[in-house]
């Protein structure tokens, strides 16, 4: 049901044209020769890169093979007068630097920030026509509250007495793998005379020294380093403070939401910076271990923020979300909606080990100064990545679509020289930055022979498996739930504005949606988010019509049976889904003026995302910070000197984010200048 591509860029041209391309016309689109930085891709974090570099001062051109900039981030008018986040249709973890630093509010952004913004109905059959049970969330922490006593009153409240931790122990014994022995000797764990560098860290760090507390949360987190370990008892801080522990709080909700934020707080400046050089600790000169040696700051800042719950929230990054929340709430449709995060996107179950990370990626970010907000943007996901590009082009960088790059070229030095367009133009550059996957930049664009065979063997073994089937719909009326049945007239109300969670009763649906997957089928009972952004945006439907997000799973890249998704399997699926939300929502299949279903191989065709997967590869524990995409290439680096990544496959990941792309560009300065 979905329009044409030539109807589509029809629709889309007959919209006013946004700045970067009234640029690109003006300059008659007139490619140069040469450029002193390539990015490869237009997609949100390509296109970060780009306005940092050129505010730089590095002439920077963007090479887009769609019609269309923005990757997953982009406004498509599938059904005529419709206008769809057609992939990525929320906003919140974009990072503030970024909103500031390229003035996107003078280029054009509009947020309608959403609260409240979880909205749970319940399906209950037998309520003699009561209306069902829903939970609804939002800022109002006492609102919240009376929403979860439906469900719990002790979830709600809490009525525990409370069991603080220990405030002293006699002693502990904490196992130190100090990164300093990095810096100095490869081989520094294997005899004990480095005991030395103990000393020497402590000089180069006098207050954490002083500070027990400060050691211990570096000894926590430079264990992921892997280097070699020391042992050292360390007696109590007289001063440690009791801290509660989940499950036994006064306020069940309100203390697990403190808990969560601050380990948000913990992590989020690791989303800012490169990761920890691993290989130039291992590899470097002395010089280049002892600049590495700074790169610790942002996670010895980690563990002082964590202190002496380390252990719990080592639990939350490392455990499956289930066990997480199973030790503070009892009611089923609380922790399923909360787990809803943990497993979104990613082909993992909330009983799956390392799920909690995956919800602590969705939680942390912000808008506007208010944490953890989510809100759709003014005139579609495609808006954001316009204002970015707008902010690039106003500073002088070319941005071109209907380019596709068909080779990185490598000189006979072994050094990135530019690229070479599918028409056969060359383009010279001193760096080349791949907004594309992982699996993309180093299987397909860049000559093997220039890279090593281990490496191009692990690329492609990378997870990328995908659970994710989108759904745009058009739909010409405001659905009609039957736990928050619509007002006269069908204005929006505050449920419609938030993430619908439907199939979300109970965590053992969510178990039981993910192993039908396993077995190659679609989920019997699939997940389903359920988002309708022109309950906030009207701009984007014709007046009393909507337009429908649905981001749905499990559903696998390969069907049972090596069966691939033709259309008859894709609206089967489709109609599959209708059926759940009529459960819901009766009268929403008959609404339907249109739909557009885009399967895990749809979305890989389209948006280059390899497998279907919105994160570039899986945002699993083997495959974050300093092993994101590899161990020992995470600092956007690749083995071919002048050849970066700057998408979703590098460090911190995926999202509408932008880091990596910001990350990336200030790497890419810095190595220019010591070129």
């Amino acid at each position: 049901m979905a329009a044409s591509g030539r109807g589509l860029r029809r629709a889309l041209r007959a919209s006013p044209l946004p700045a970067w391309r009234q640029a690109h016309l003006g300059a008659r689109g007139n490619l140069k020769p040469e450029y002193d930085a390539v990015v490869i891709g237009a997609g949100h974090n390509g296109l970060v890169a780009a306005a940092y570099l050129q505010r730089l001062g590095v002439n920077t051109v963007v090479f887009e093979r769609r019609h269309v900039i923005g990757g997953a981030a982009v406004t498509e008018e599938i059904i005529p007068g419709f206008k769809f986040s057609r992939a990525s249709y929320l906003l919140s973890l974009l990072r503030p630097q970024i909103y500031t630093d390229l003035e996107l509010k003078k280029h054009g952004l509009k947020l309608h920030l959403r609260n409240p913004h979880s909205f749970t109905p319940m399906w209950e059959e037998g309520t003699e026509g009561k209306v069902p049970r829903s939970l609804l969330l939002g800022t109002d922490m006492a609102e919240n509250q009376k929403q979860i006593a439906q469900f719990s009153q002790k979830d709600a409240q809490g009525h525990h007495e409370l069991k603080p931790t220990q405030p002293q122990l006699t002693t502990k014994v904490y196992t130190i793998h100090l990164c300093c022995f990095l810096v100095f000797s490869p081989n520094a764990g294997h005899n004990l005379q480095n005991h030395r560098h103990v000393s020497l860290f402590n000089q180069k760090f006098p207050n954490l020294a002083e500070d027990r507390n400060h050691l211990e949360s570096f000894a926590f987190f430079s264990c992921f380093s892997g280097g070699p370990s020391i042992t050292h008892n360390l007696s109590d801080h007289p001063g440690r403070t009791q801290t509660l522990e989940p499950g036994v709080t006064a306020e069940a909700f309100p203390r697990y939401e403190e808990f969560m934020n601050r380990l948000v707080s913990a992590i989020d400046p690791l989303l800012d910076v490169a990761p920890v050089d691993v290989a130039a600790f291992q590899h470097g000169s002395l010089l280049k271990r002892l600049k590495s040696l700074f790169t610790l700051k942002p996670l010895l800042q980690a563990g002082l923020t964590l202190g002496a719950q380390l252990p719990q929230y080592y639990q939350v990054l490392t455990a499956p979300i289930t066990k997480v929340l199973d030790q503070w709430f009892e009611s089923e449709p609380l922790k399923a909606t909360l787990a809803t995060d943990a497993v979104i996107g990613a082909m993992t179950s909330p009983r799956t080990p390392g799920s909690g990370y995956v919800l602590l990626h969705h939680v942390m970010g912000s808008l506007e100064g208010m944490p953890g907000a989510w809100g759709y943007v003014q005139g579609g996901m495609g808006a954001i990545s316009d204002a970015i590009a707008n902010s690039a082009t106003a500073h002088g960088a070319n941005i071109f679509t209907e380019k596709t790059v068909a080779k990185v070229q490598v000189s006979s030095g072994g050094c990135v020289q530019g690229v070479v367009l599918q028409d056969g133009t060359e383009v010279r550059s001193k760096v080349v930055l791949s907004n594309a996957s992982p699996q993309i930049t180093f299987l397909k664009l860049t000559p093997q022979e220039w890279l090593p065979e281990e490496f191009v063997g692990r690329i492609s073994q990378l997870d990328t498996q995908s659970p994710v089937t989108k759904i745009n719909v058009a739909v010409d009326k405001l659905p009609n739930f039957l736990a928050a049945p619509n007002a006269p007239g069908d204005q929006p109300l505050p449920h419609h504005q938030c993430s619908i969670h439907l199939n979300c009763e109970d965590t053992c649906l969510l178990h039981q949606a993910f192993e039908d997957a396993m077995d190659g089928l679609h989920s019997h009972r699939p997940i389903i988010e359920f988002c309708i952004p022109s309950s906030l945006d009207p701009t984007l439907a014709p007046p009393g019509c909507h337009v429908v997000s649905l981001f749905t799973q499990y559903t696998p890249y390969t069907l049972a049976g090596g069966k691939g998704w033709e259309e008859q399997e894709k609206n089967a699926y489709a109609d599959k889904v209708f059926d759940c939300i009529e459960a819901y929502a009766p009268g929403f299949k008959g609404s339907v003026v249109g739909r557009d279903i885009l399967t895990p191989p749809d979305l890989e065709r389209i948006f280059g995302l390899p497998g279907g997967n919105i994160f570039h590869c899986a945002m699993s524990l083997d495959q974050l910070y300093f092993a994101r995409p590899l161990p020992l290439h995470s600092s956007y680096r690749s083995p071919v000197p002048g050849l970066y990544l700057c998408g979703s496959g590098a460090h911190p990941g995926g999202g509408v984010m932008g880091a990596a792309g910001r990350n990336a560009a200030h790497v890419v300065f810095g190595d220019l200048k010591s070129m």
